[in-house]
């Protein structure tokens, strides 16, 4: 069994052939939001519709990290290594502190409350960047049920004022982020699934003075569509599809895919070496190995 398909002689060098999608645990309702604590020796996830974030630990397996999880499902880190998480059941952005009281960061524009932030990225001068579709406000399963306030927007919040700002209101739903190594690309996945005919793409914006500027279609995933995405060292851009994790170059082109047996929901880069791909797909956490290193910080 190949766990592979290269569509280009690059993608030979990021993949090694002795190294399998493995299954790490399985059991749960939807997956998501995976992110890499290096100092710990830990990874967080969201297991949304069961209302609690899980911590798996090479060695010991899964325990609860913390329940209930008011429904989060995308998560990061700070610069000072603190976890950001999106809630659906709060409709807020909040932060974990190192002693682990909860800040909230955002959970309102113009006093009307956002939907569903979904994901989460935090840029070199500390800014929190976050997606607010409606997923979480459209049915109980994720969340609860709830009238929407607001367009489906990519929120700012500055570092110093706390502010919020809107960075991005062309899309349908926007949703995964993820920043190019310099900063010089934000890149944003469209999946307006919940509607018939809604786009389902990567965008991509240049950065100017701090401001995402030019969006255009990036990458069309196929099948399926791009939810979770990160990058790695050299700018490729790795995402969740139907039928895995499909490699893009920064030109846009497929360069081949890591096939998982079920949907893949998100991704993100952790271990020693930030070499290892964590996968939350479905009902399921898988790892494989790679030979490339992700960005991912601290």
């Amino acid at each position: 069994m190949s766990f592979f398909e290269s569509l280009d002689p690059a993608f030979d060098r990021f993949v090694l052939g002795n190294a399998p999608v493995k299954q790490l645990a399985t059991g749960y309702d939807w997956l998501e939001g995976p992110v890499w604590f290096g100092d710990a020796g830990c990874l967080l996830f969201s297991d949304i519709p069961s209302n609690r974030i899980l911590r798996w630990t090479p060695g010991s397996g899964v325990t609860t990290y913390r329940e209930p999880s008011h429904y989060a499902n995308g998560h990061t880190r700070d610069r000072d290594g603190r976890l950001v998480s999106c809630e659906h059941g709060t409709r807020r952005v909040t932060r974990t502190e190192h002693d682990g009281a909860i800040t909230v960061l955002a959970d309102g524009y113009e006093g009307k409350r956002l939907n569903s932030p979904n994901d989460v990225v935090v840029s070199i001068d500390g800014a929190v960047w976050f997606s607010d579709p409606h997923y979480g406000i459209g049915s109980n399963y994720e969340g609860f049920a709830a009238p929407q306030e607001l367009p489906c927007r990519v929120y700012r919040i500055d570092p110093l004022s706390g502010t919020l700002q809107v960075m991005i209101d062309d899309m349908n739903c926007p949703n995964g982020l993820a920043f190019s190594p310099d900063e010089s690309r934000l890149y944003v996945a469209d999946t307006g699934r919940m509607y018939e005919g809604d786009p389902q793409h990567i965008r991509v914006y240049e950065m100017r003075d701090g401001t995402p500027v030019n969006g255009r279609l990036f990458h069309t995933i196929d099948p399926g569509c791009a939810d979770g995405i990160r990058v790695d060292s050299d700018g490729n851009l790795w995402s969740s599809a139907a039928d895995g994790v499909h490699c893009i170059s920064p030109e846009g082109k497929l360069l081949g895919k890591i096939f998982v047996p079920e949907l893949v929901s998100n991704i993100c880069f952790g271990g020693r070496a930030k070499h290892e791909l964590y996968i939350t797909a479905t009902t399921s956490l898988y790892r494989i190995t790679l030979n490339r290193t992700g960005v991912q910080f601290p």
